[in-house]
């Protein structure tokens, strides 16, 4: 196999991996999905969700951390798990974290236009169809196709250009988080947020269930390692602290909000934290303001899933798994531009669903995230014990204590998204899942057995390459 990672350009610096991490993480779900947390748990009992989500990504990120300081390669869990658990183990990783990456991208593709229809009333022209009960239009699924066109090209000509987009969407991010938390103290009140604590256990699962959605983000790390010019052991450290970020972000979020509003009047609003805002600062345009912020997260997480989902796609077709014409290197951008178009191209479908596609795309999405982010505890946990030696530039301390912990509370988040529990998929979320490990199934069967360890890649490689000239 002629190794080409070296092409992808190492262009990204400390801010820039930040960047990319902490805005992978904060999308839009902070700017609607506010009042629905609120309105389960509290807004004590939210924060603490978070803060408990948090420590569960936390744990997850440093075994992530350890890993891409070890195999700084593009495709992140694909390296991991190939030599940990073997081919099969690194497409099941793999395949449910490429459905992950593009349920976001999707979600934003229909975010997007239901978004300026707060900044611009009236914007609905078209009706196409009815899907759960809501109406699509065409102008908001024009509006959320053309936006994805953009997106895709942006990504297709470098990853210089999307990362200078990241770090402008983030520092107008911040922006709008400062506007919060100074709403809070202008015009927030305690009595808003009583009772701090409602719905125990299981109004804290509510949020819960939406952690994997909301956090994935610092995975875009390792599937970005290619690119990145800086210490192995700084990248590992990078990714830890973008998950304390974003923990901290979307604590802020619920507390502020719930000091501008009462649970009750967040959940009737629509975009709930931008309705606080407004309420705090008695101003509908400071509202606004932060709608633009939800726009800058939209865009961050957008722009930061292109960038990783197609890494790793272009990783699984190194491997042979996915068709070779995936793993292909724009001769000019040196990017992965065949797979940046073929998810790009996947995206542009979600806005023709309209607002339910909001909900079957965070569930879907998250129980596969979770999944995958199983596979790589398991896959740390394997290299601990069987490669000691292997070289490690940032070192987990109490690394299996650490692994167990974090392979425990992923099984915890992922028991969440079962029949019978409090935030079980329903059938649309099952009907997706199905069909993704339906094809899956064929990609699985299709892979010759190959033992794991460092070289299982290249040997794997040369039975797919061997059988197809056969």
């Amino acid at each position: 196999m002629t190794d080409d990672r070296q092409s992808l350009v190492r262009v990204l610096g400390r801010g820039d991996v930040l960047a990319l991490g902490f805005g992978a993480m904060i999308g839009f779900g902070w700017i609607v999905l506010t009042g629905d947390f609120v309105d389960a748990a509290g807004s004590g009992g939210a924060a603490l969700a978070f803060v408990v989500g948090g420590v569960v990504m936390a744990f997850v990120g440093l075994a992530y951390a350890e890993l891409v300081a070890a195999m700084p390669h593009a495709g992140g869990e694909h390296h991991y798990a190939m030599r940990a658990i073997g081919p099969k183990g690194a497409l099941v990783a793999s395949w449910a974290m490429v459905l992950g990456y593009v349920s976001v991208v999707a979600f934003e593709a229909v975010a997007v236009p239901q978004t300026l229809v707060y900044l611009l009333p009236g914007m609905e022209a078209g009706r196409l169809w009815t899907v759960a009960g809501a109406e699509v239009h065409a102008s908001l699924a024009a509006v959320g196709v053309a936006t994805a066109i953009l997106m895709t090209a942006v990504n297709y000509v470098g990853i210089r250009p999307a990362s200078v987009l990241q770090t402008v969407a983030v520092l107008f991010l911040l922006a709008a988080g400062a506007v919060m938390v100074t709403g809070a103290f202008v015009g927030g009140s305690a009595a808003n947020m009583e009772p701090l604590f409602t719905g125990g256990v299981p109004g804290m699962a509510v949020v819960l269930v939406a952690v994997p959605f909301l956090f994935v983000g610092f995975d875009v790390i390792p599937q970005s390692a290619s690119e990145i010019r800086l210490p192995h052991r700084m990248i590992g450290a990078l990714l830890v602290l973008s998950v304390f970020c974003a923990t901290a972000w979307y604590v802020m979020v619920v507390l502020t909000a719930g000091s501008g509003l009462s649970a009750a009047e967040l959940l009737d609003s629509e975009l709930a934290s931008a309705d606080a805002v407004s309420a705090m600062w008695n101003s509908p345009l400071m509202g606004n303001l932060l709608v633009l912020g939800g726009v800058a997260g939209l865009l961050t997480s957008w722009n930061a899933f292109l960038i990783g989902g197609s890494r790793l796609v272009y990783a699984m077709a190194r491997s042979r798994m996915l068709p070779d014409w995936l793993g292909r290197l724009h001769p000019r951008f040196h990017t992965p531009s065949n797979a940046l178009l073929c998810i790009g191209a996947l995206s542009l479908a979600a806005p023709f669903f309209g607002r339910p596609m909001l909900v079957w795309l965070v569930d879907a999405g998250g129980l596969n995230i979770v999944v995958a982010f199983v596979t790589v505890v398991v896959s740390f946990l394997v290299l601990r014990r069987r490669e000691p030696g292997m070289e490690r530039p940032f070192t987990v301390p109490a690394g299996v204590p650490v692994g167990v912990v974090a392979l425990v509370l992923s099984l915890g988040l992922l028991l969440l998204y079962l029949p019978g529990m409090p935030a079980a998929l329903g059938w649309h979320e099952w009907t997706m899942v199905g069909v993704w490990w339906a094809v899956g199934a064929v990609l699985l069967w299709r892979l010759p057995r190959v033992p794991a360890g460092p070289d299982a890649e290249r040997r794997l490689v040369g039975l797919m390459d061997g059988g197809a000239r056969g």
